[in-house]
C-alpha cells in the first residue's frame, strides 16, 4: 500500500517521471511482442511445393525456412495424414527438401514439422486422382510381348522378346520369369500381377539379374535377355513404369539336372556404426558406406525398413552412404543404424556330370567378368595355375574340376579354431596349408577360376541355431545351361556352427547346396571408388563384405573413432 501511494504521487507530480513510467510500458510490449515473433519464426514454413501436383515416384522440392540444416530424429514430411519413411528422403536443409513421393501417396495436406512445431499445410493433390475430360488411352503406354524367341531353354539362354512400348531405354523396366521357388504362387497369371512397385518382392516371379548381366539389348520394339538363375516353366512378362505387359508361356529345361529354391527364412536384420572421440575444428566430412544385403535368386529380398540418421544416397553400387561433418559432431557420439527384412531360400542341386559341357559362349560378359583376375582373386598367379593344373590332372570336365578342388582342400588344408584378423593374402593358403574361412573362399575361388570356370566368392553372415551372427565366406561357380553351384568349404571342414537341422555328412552337402542360414552382402569384389581427391580411404579386412573403402575422411588433421558393429539378428520367421 504504501509504495502504490509512492508511486501515485511521482506520477502526478513529475511529468517526467510520468514519461518515463509510458516509456517503460511501450518497451515491455515491444520486447514481448519480439520475443513471440521470434519463436514464431523458428517454426518450420513452407513457401511453395513443386510439383502441388503430381503422382507416385515423383520428386516433390519444397521450399521453405527453419526446416533445420538435417532431419534429425524428429524432422518429418507429412502427406494426407501419412508420414514419410526413412528411405523416401533424398535431401534436407534449412530452406529446402527433397522426397520421392511414395507409392501410396494420396492428396492432402503437406506439412513439415521439426522440434521445434509443425509448419502451416500445404497443399498436394494426386494427379491420378484428378478427372480429365478424356480419360488416357492405357493401350498407347502399357508395354505389350507378341512373341517369344526361343520360348524353351535353359539358365542362361538368351531369349528375344518382340513388341511395342517397352520403352527406349530400359530404366527401373525389368522381364520377370515364374519362380523356382516351393511357395511361389500357382494362381495364373492376371493383368493384375506384378503392378505394384517395380522393386516389390513377389514368391511367383524372379527379374532377369543385372548382376548376373543378363540383360543384353532393350529397345521399344524389342528385348533381348537370358534366362535367369531360378526361372521355371510359366509366364514370363515385362514391367516398367507405365504398368505390366501381358504374358507369354516359357518352358524351362535344365539338361544336366535339378535346381530348387525351398525353406524360406526371413530375417530382421541389422547393422550400427559409431564415430566418437572426434578432435575438429574444421570442416573434415566422413562418409560411411554401409553394405547392403545382396538380391539374388537365393536371397529374392532385401528390404530396408529403417535408416538413421536419413542417408545421403540409400542404394549406390549395393551400398548405403552416410555423411556427417566432424566439426558438427564434436564432443559427442554419432550413431548409424540400418535394419533390413531379408529372405534366403536353401538352395539344393541334382548334378549329372556326364551331362555337363565345357562352356562355350566365352565371349559373354558374365564368362569374362567372372575368370578374369582382380584385387581379391589373383588366378594369374604362377603358382595358382601350377596348382590349380596339378589338382585336375587330365579331368576336362568343368563341374567335375570343380568338385576335385573342393576334395583337395578338404583332404590337404587345416582349418584353425578362430578367424585369423591378419592382413594377408589368401594365396599364403597354399604355403601354410592352413587358413580361416576367408583363405578357403577365396583360395577355392582362385583355383577354379584359373581353369577357365566362371566363379565368385561370396561374402557375408552365418546365423547359427541360437541367432549368433559371425561373419562368414564361401563361393559360386558357373556351370553352362545350369547356372550357379554352391560350395562352403569352411562349413565342409568343420567350421563350428550350430545348424538349425544338423547334417548327417556335411562334405556332401556343401558342395552343391547351401541352407538358409547363410545371408549373402557381396559376390565378388565391390571395386568403389573415392569421392574425394587426397581422401583418407578406410577399409575392414575379412568383414562382412568385399569392399574397397569403407570409410572416407576429407583432407584437414582430425582425430576421431569409427566402431564398426557385426550384424545382429532381431528376429526371424
Amino acid at each position: 500500500m504504501r509504495l502504490g501511494r509512492t508511486f501515485s504521487v511521482l506520477y502526478r507530480s513529475y511529468p517526467l517521471f510520468r514519461i518515463s513510467c509510458i516509456v517503460f510500458l511501450c518497451l515491455l510490449c515491444l520486447g514481448i511482442v519480439s520475443f513471440i515473433t521470434f519463436e514464431a519464426k523458428k517454426l518450420p514454413a513452407i513457401h511453395s511445393l513443386s510439383p502441388a501436383v503430381g503422382s507416385a515416384g515423383d520428386v516433390m522440392t519444397i521450399q521453405g525456412e527453419h526446416f533445420g540444416e538435417e532431419r534429425g530424429t524428429s524432422g518429418y514430411v507429412e502427406i494426407g495424414g501419412s508420414r514419410l519413411t526413412a528411405q523416401g528422403y533424398l535431401s534436407w536443409t534449412d530452406t529446402q527438401i527433397r522426397i520421392v513421393l511414395p507409392t501410396n501417396v494420396q492428396d492432402g495436406l503437406v506439412i513439415v514439422a521439426t522440434k521445434n512445431g509443425r509448419s502451416k499445410p500445404g497443399f498436394f493433390a494426386n494427379e491420378a486422382g484428378i478427372p480429365v475430360e478424356v480419360p488416357p488411352d492405357t493401350q498407347t503406354s502399357l508395354p505389350v510381348i507378341q512373341a517369344i524367341t526361343p520360348q524353351a531353354g535353359s539358365y542362361g539362354t538368351l531369349m528375344t522378346i518382340r513388341g511395342t512400348n517397352f520403352g527406349t531405354v530400359r530404366g527401373n523396366g525389368a522381364v520377370f520369369f515364374s519362380a523356382n521357388r516351393d511357395d511361389a504362387l500357382q494362381a495364373p497369371f492376371t493383368s493384375g500381377i506384378g503392378t505394384d512397385s517395380l522393386d516389390e518382392f513377389n514368391p511367383q516371379f524372379i527379374p532377369a539379374s543385372e548382376t548376373n548381366y543378363d540383360y543384353e539389348y532393350w529397345s521399344d520394339g524389342e528385348i533381348r535377355v537370358r534366362i535367369p538363375d531360378g526361372a521355371a516353366d510359366g509366364p514370363v512378362f515385362v514391367r516398367t513404369e507405365k504398368g505390366a505387359s501381358n504374358a507369354l508361356k516359357a518352358e524351362i529345361r535344365l539338361p544336366a539336372g535339378t535346381k530348387s529354391y525351398t525353406g524360406k527364412r526371413t530375417y530382421v536384420l541389422q547393422m550400427t556404426e559409431d564415430i566418437e572421440d572426434v578432435d575438429s575444428k574444421n570442416t573434415t566430412s566422413v562418409t560411411l558406406r554401409v553394405p547392403r544385403p545382396l538380391v539374388s535368386a537365393a536371397q529374392p529380398m532385401a528390404d530396408l525398413t529403417e535408416c538413421k540418421p536419413a542417408p545421403v544416397i540409400a542404394n549406390y553400387k549395393n551400398t548405403i552412404i552416410h555423411q556427417v561433418e566432424l566439426a558438427r559432431a564434436a564432443n559427442r557420439k554419432v550413431k548409424f543404424s540400418q535394419q533390413f527384412v531379408v529372405a534366403v531360400y536353401t538352395v539344393q542341386t541334382d548334378v549329372n556330370a556326364k551331362k555337363v559341357r565345357p562352356f562355350s559362349e566365352k565371349s559373354r560378359v558374365l564368362y569374362r567378368a567372372t575368370t578374369q583376375p582382380d584385387s581379391l582373386i589373383q588366378s594369374n598367379d604362377e603358382a595358382v595355375a601350377a596348382k590349380a593344373k596339378e589338382i585336375v590332372g587330365k579331368e576336362t570336365n568343368p563341374y567335375l574340376q570343380a568338385k576335385l578342388v573342393y576334395d583337395y582342400m578338404l583332404e590337404t588344408y587345416d582349418f584353425p579354431s578362430r578367424l585369423s584378423r591378419e592382413n594377408e593374402s589368401a594365396l599364403d593358403l597354399l604355403r601354410k596349408e592352413r587358413g580361416d574361412a576367408y583363405d578357403f573362399a577365396v583360395l577355392y575361388t582362385t583355383l577354379v577360376r584359373a581353369l577357365g570356370i566362371p566363379c565368385l566368392p561370396v561374402s557375408g553372415i552365418l546365423v547359427d541355431a541360437d541367432l549368433h551372427v559371425q561373419p562368414h565366406w564361401w563361393s559360386e561357380f558357373y556351370i553352362e545351361q545350369f547356372g550357379w553351384i554352391p560350395v562352403d568349404v569352411a562349413l565342409a571342414k568343420g567350421l563350428d556352427y550350430k545348424a538349425f537341422k544338423p547334417l548327417d555328412d556335411a562334405r556332401a552337402f556343401y558342395f552343391g547346396n547351401l541352407d538358409s542360414q547363410h545371408i549373402a552382402f557381396s559376390r565378388g569384389w565391390n571395386e568403389v571408388k573415392p569421392a574425394l581427391v587426397n581422401s583418407k580411404i578406410v577399409r575392414r579386412a575379412k568383414s562382412y563384405a568385399f569392399q574397397s573403402i569403407w570409410e572416407e575422411s576429407s583432407e584437414g588433421k582430425v582425430n576421431y573413432s569409427t566402431l564398426w558393429n557385426d550384424p545382429v539378428v532381431l528376429g526371424i520367421y
